[in-house]
């Protein structure tokens, strides 16, 4: 098979991880019998710097072409100080609107080997966590009205959230859905003692719920659900929720992991085209390094497999040789542990390509 993916390098660590999981999709395609085309385009800083603009049309154009898009990650310092709507992280919300990337999925998972890295109590992940974020990416309050107005204490300002019946029946369905394939539970987490938003989305949450008579469905606020992800995380299998409340909560759940750098992203539209991207920043101030972990980007690339070209086989051949990679003592710089001397990101690279 032939896929044609949309590759964003984006800025600081992002084209570092990027070519390390090229390597890992090469040998994947080696293995397996598969060619993967990459078309590079700009987005982010880089575009900003080459053409003026965070999201360029061209890259637009060439991602809804692509099967798939993978994106490094996007933002730094050098951009802070421009107008908000063309700083590089707006490029994240113009490509998941124009593509229709609707449902973000974030697993939060602790190996076994890291353990020890997770800041919570031992007794707390004894035996294992593995949690996914359902986010829903182009409603709420980042993408409803906005704007200034006067008060009578002075200049005010606004952001609505927002959400239609529609936009929450399509974002649970890929909740109950995945949930089917995991351990039937749901959380879907709200602020409905508060919100009419929340208030609607609880309601129509329960009518999809009806439908999956085999999924165990809760609901939670979320003040009470930041707190029960580092209390009890084992409690949840699959957490939906709004755009803003997922940002926030998926964050925490990654951090309860132990390293940010593990942990990989999907953002689906429907039909199952995608974009994935690792969950980490672009962390500049580590950039060129040889310290960035690309392992985020390179289990992003395998969840492309699996949801966007049906590859279940070679998705379980990234995940097994990132596993390998860690059973055999190799650690990158941010979850090594003494008296182990780490990997660099292209050291990681090689060795897991190897591994596949």
């Amino acid at each position: 098979m032939e896929y044609n993916i949309a590759v964003v390098r984006g800025d600081g660590i992002g084209p570092e991880v990027i070519q390390e999981t090229i390597k890992v999709l090469d040998a994947v395609g080696n293995r397996f019998g598969h060619k993967f085309n990459y078309n590079y385009v700009l987005a982010g800083g880089e575009a900003i710097d080459v053409t003026g603009r965070c999201l360029p049309d061209e890259t637009v154009a060439a991602a809804k072409a692509a099967d798939a898009v993978l994106l490094g990650a996007v933002g730094g310092p050098k951009w802070d100080t421009l107008p908000g709507d063309e700083r590089p992280e707006r490029a994240l919300l113009g490509l998941r609107k124009s593509l229709g990337l609707f449902a973000n999925l974030r697993p939060a998972m602790v190996f076994d080997e890291l353990a020890d890295a997770s800041p919570l109590k031992p007794e707390i992940i004894d035996g294992g966590l593995d949690i996914v974020v359902v986010r829903e990416l182009t409603g709420g309050i980042y993408f409803g009205e906005k704007g200034f107005k006067d008060t009578n204490m002075g200049l005010a300002a606004y952001d609505v959230e927002q959400y239609s019946e529609e936009e929450v029946r399509r974002i649970a369905r890929v909740a109950f859905d995945m949930a089917m394939k995991r351990n039937r539970h749901v959380t879907s987490i709200d602020k409905a003692n508060v919100l009419e938003s929340s208030r609607l989305w609880r309601r129509i949450v329960a009518e999809i719920a009806a439908d999956y008579p085999d999924v165990t469905l809760d609901n939670m606020y979320v003040d009470n659900g930041a707190m029960q992800l580092v209390r009890n995380p084992k409690q949840f299998d699959v957490i939906v929720t709004s755009n803003i409340f997922g940002d926030i909560l998926s964050d925490e759940a990654s951090q309860i992991t132990g390293s940010i750098g593990m942990l990989p992203s999907a953002s689906l539209a429907d039909g199952n085209f995608g974009m994935y991207e690792p969950v980490h920043g672009s962390a500049p101030d580590i950039a060129g390094t040889g310290k960035a972990n690309p392992m985020a980007a390179i289990l992003s690339a395998g969840m492309m497999l699996r949801y966007t070209f049906g590859l279940g086989e070679e998705a379980d051949a990234i995940e097994n040789a990132v596993r390998a990679f860690l059973e055999a003592g190799c650690r990158t710089f941010d979850i090594a542990v003494d008296g182990t001397v780490p990997l660099t990101t292209s050291e990681t690279g090689d060795k897991v390509s190897s591994l596949i």
